[in-house]
């Protein structure tokens, strides 16, 4: 105990969105297990929600509150102003006590924090969850530099410096649609405008120094001269390789989901999962859920309870000769089980950085967001997928999803796939291990707090 009450007491402000919440919670756990005193700070709803025990290290300090609003726009807004409302209060309570708060780690998406947090003395780390072309795309579009910035009106195909060439499907949902997402919009860009204020930017990407791909090594150098960023992912691996990661919002069904998927033969099985956000068309639900019947393989399928009304009666007589559906799963666990063949996603970065650092193949759906981008550089950069075609209508038909399913599954192309997934799973695994690029940021993160003491 006198060792961890010599260490700097970090406070660690997670956006309360599920996908932004896993990376921060698994590095809150990192600090901890190497004796950084940690507190997480959050709401009574997520705190609630969240079913989770982080361990006997890590403090959570939970803000109560009134109920919370509809909508996921609304609900941001609010909580920002909450936020900004009792931060102070509670930075100055630790300020008097044994072990008052030197640094605060943020996510980048609520940047907004750190002006305060500046104020009040405190250092600030920015974890930035999202893709790092995500980061380059929104430098073009910063409006404090109007030379850099391009149209929201969508000037297609986009070419910008170390990215790709991407066409409109390829482009964030909220760049094209410039009505669209308006609250999630000025967060998304704001992180451009004000992250760059924190005192450590890191990624959760890892160095991609050693990979033959490029294209994706252009993409980090180029933000490299733009900003002073570190990387320290996979995170998700870090927590996942010592057994303690689980951080979901929904408590997954352990022992179902492991019962069904050892009972499947190696690489035989289709995860299925569109994460806690993504709400599809009932047509779009219909044709998914006859696609997976067409494609003739194994499935589990994740259907939130929020979702379930929209499965065809038809199908669910049919789902149990070949398929598992529950409303959540545990998704590490999932993609690292032997039996799972490829994952059907909606290209989230957590499951799209998942996926790639488990060695698993992707048949990608985006939605919005940063969902396009995402698929794109698996399909066309990483070539550790392939992405499902619309139709004219905008809803991705049966046939197209069975025929993309067996193309992963059973053809040749799929063998393709699966070795590159592995290359980059090879290449994680190096990055955070004893002396990796990862590891030692980190480090030097850790030893750069104490100093503060």
């Amino acid at each position: 105990m006198e060792e961890i009450n010599s260490k700097t007491h970090v406070l660690v402000l997670p956006c309360p969105v599920q996908g932004h919440i896993n990376p921060i919670v698994q590095f809150s756990k990192i600090l901890a297990s190497k004796e950084v005193k940690v507190t997480i700070l959050t709401i009574d709803f997520v705190c609630k929600a969240m079913l989770l025990d982080c361990g006997p290290l890590i403090n959570i300090e939970s803000i109560p509150h009134e109920a919370i609003p509809v909508g996921l726009e609304n609900f941001l807004e609010w909580f920002q102003t909450l936020m900004l409302e009792k931060f102070s209060g509670i930075v100055e309570k630790f300020g008097d006590s044994e072990y008052p708060v030197k640094v605060v780690v943020i996510d980048s998406i609520i940047s907004w924090i750190i002006d305060l947090a500046h104020e009040l003395g405190l250092k600030v780390a920015a974890l930035h969850t999202q893709p790092v072309a995500l980061s380059v795309l929104y430098y073009h579009i910063d409006q404090e530099d109007s030379t850099n910035k391009i149209p929201f009106e969508c000037s297609v195909p986009v070419s910008l410096s170390s990215l790709p060439l991407l066409e409109k499907e390829d482009l964030p949902s909220f760049i094209c649609e410039t009505h669209a997402y308006p609250i999630v919009k000025r967060l998304a860009f704001g992180q451009n405008f004000n992250f760059k204020k924190a005192d450590w930017l890191y990624m959760t990407v890892f160095d991609w120094s050693r990979i033959k791909f490029n294209k994706e090594k252009r993409v980090v150098n180029w933000l490299r001269t733009q900003y002073s960023i570190k990387t320290i992912g996979p995170v998700v691996l870090s927590i996942y390789l010592d057994k303690e990661y689980d951080s979901s919002l929904t408590k997954p069904h352990y022992e179902t989901c492991k019962k069904w998927l050892d009972s499947r033969e190696i690489g035989s099985v289709i995860y299925v999962s569109f994460g806690s956000l993504v709400s599809l068309r009932e047509k779009q639900m219909e044709e998914l859920a006859f696609g997976l019947i067409m494609s003739n393989s194994y499935f589990l399928w994740v259907v939130r309870d929020t979702e379930e009304n929209k499965l065809p009666n038809e199908f669910k007589s049919k789902a149990s000769e070949k398929g598992l559906i529950v409303d959540w799963s545990p998704q590490l666990d999932v993609l690292a089980h032997k039996s799972i063949g490829c994952f059907f996603s909606h290209c989230g970065w957590n499951s799209t950085l998942e996926a790639l650092i488990l060695g698993v193949p992707m048949v990608c759906m985006p939605q919005w967001v940063d969902q396009p981008t995402n698929a794109k550089f698996i399909s066309d950069i990483w070539r550790t997928g392939i992405r499902v075609k619309a139709g004219k209508d905008g809803v991705i038909t049966r046939e197209e999803i069975a025929s993309s399913i067996k193309e992963v599954m059973v053809e040749k192309k799929g063998v393709m796939l699966k070795e590159n997934a592995i290359k980059w799973k090879i290449l994680a695994k190096e990055a955070i291990d004893k002396g990796g690029s990862s590891y030692k940021n980190i480090e030097e993160f850790i030893e750069a707090c104490n100093a503060l003491n």
